[in-house]
């Protein structure tokens, strides 16, 4: 049986990171669309999708694991810097 974790495995096939922001308020449906329409990818390789917000200080990670979409969400840390 193949282990559950909370966050993505360290054996992930791809990462990629979507460089232009995107509204925060889309879910995993909308990221996956945005994935096969601007990125011409199949959101269900099994790679992980990053997306960033416009300020830089947010990150949504999309990836299909087995049988659906995770969405993972953090914001940025209380510091003055952003992410990327």
């Amino acid at each position: 049986m193949r282990h559950r974790y909370l966050r993505p495995s360290w054996d992930l096939p791809e990462i990629y990171l979507y460089r232009k922001p995107i509204d925060f308020r889309k879910q995993a449906n909308g990221l996956a669309l945005l994935v096969e329409q601007e990125l011409g990818h199949s959101p269900f390789s099994g790679a992980l999708y990053a997306f960033t917000n416009r300020q830089r200080n947010k990150i949504k990670c999309l990836m299909w694991e087995d049988n659906g979409f995770v969405l993972y969400y953090k914001p940025e840390s209380v510091t003055s810097h952003g992410l990327i």
